[in-house]
């Protein structure tokens, strides 16, 4: 992989996959990519969950004010205390998904309830122009006004199988389904679909460690590895692998 500098363009549009409560590679992440005024980060959400220091990633993305979509795991959260209150059914089904971490990782109460707060308010998705932002994707049999919290945080191979684009003018950018789990593609690698491309490396699984950042703007990606220590950056295609004409299932 490269180690050089990207000669790169201004105002820059860089997606985040799931951090998923590892604020230290976070910062060791955001410290390759260098963020400047006029640029742009997106989060394709699931910050929080499995990784020691959940509490810490949603207060630091939230008081820089960086733009985040829920996802699956944010979705568990709210569910375990809408309207303020436990829900003992699904706080279990939460705590199996890496939430007693998220919970150990709080130290005031107030912070988790401004946290969840803040969480209601994040969008399901982010249509940028060239770039269509969700954690999960789309149902490819429904319109766009239908979309919801099952489709666009939950969705795998109903949307990653389908042959056809969602959209014919725009990328679709998503994290949710660990790269490697595609057939014959190896940890840290991204994974180009039939109008998507998937950059959630599995940071938090023993297998991989990598969390990733996609320069859009300058088809670049930077990489930490939050488990086993280690950086890359290069171009786009040096991490691809292009799946668009290759009949697969995820394991």
């Amino acid at each position: 992989m490269g180690d050089r500098a990207a000669c790169r363009k201004d105002n820059r549009l860089v997606l985040i996959g799931d951090v998923h409560g590892h604020y230290e590679g976070l910062c060791r992440l955001l410290d390759l990519v260098s963020p400047r005024v006029g640029d742009r980060l997106y989060f394709l959400g699931d910050l929080v969950d499995r990784g020691p220091s959940s509490a810490a990633v949603v207060e630091f993305v939230r008081q820089c004010g960086y733009s985040v979509v829920r996802g699956n795991h944010e979705d568990m959260m709210l569910l375990t205390f809408e309207g303020k209150q436990i829900n003992a059914a699904q706080l279990f089904v939460w705590s199996n998904s890496g939430g007693d971490e998220t919970l150990a990782s709080y130290t005031s109460t107030e912070l988790l309830w401004q946290h969840l707060d803040w969480l209601h308010t994040v969008p399901f998705y982010e249509d940028l122009g060239d770039v269509f932002v969700v954690h999960a994707g789309l149902d490819p049999y429904l319109s766009l006004e239908q979309q919801g919290s099952q489709q666009c945080c939950w969705i795998r191979e109903q949307f990653l199988g389908h042959p056809i684009p969602y959209f014919a003018d725009k990328t679709i950018v998503v994290g949710h389904t660990i790269t490697f789990t595609f057939p014959n593609v190896e940890a840290g690698q991204i994974v180009r679909g039939a109008g998507w491309i998937d950059i959630e490396t599995g940071a938090y699984h023993r297998r991989s460690g990598w969390l990733t950042a996609l320069d859009w703007t300058n088809q670049w990606v930077y990489q930490v590895n939050v488990l086993y220590g280690g950086t890359r950056q290069g171009e786009l295609a040096q991490f691809l692998t292009d799946l668009r004409d290759v009949s697969y299932s995820i394991s």
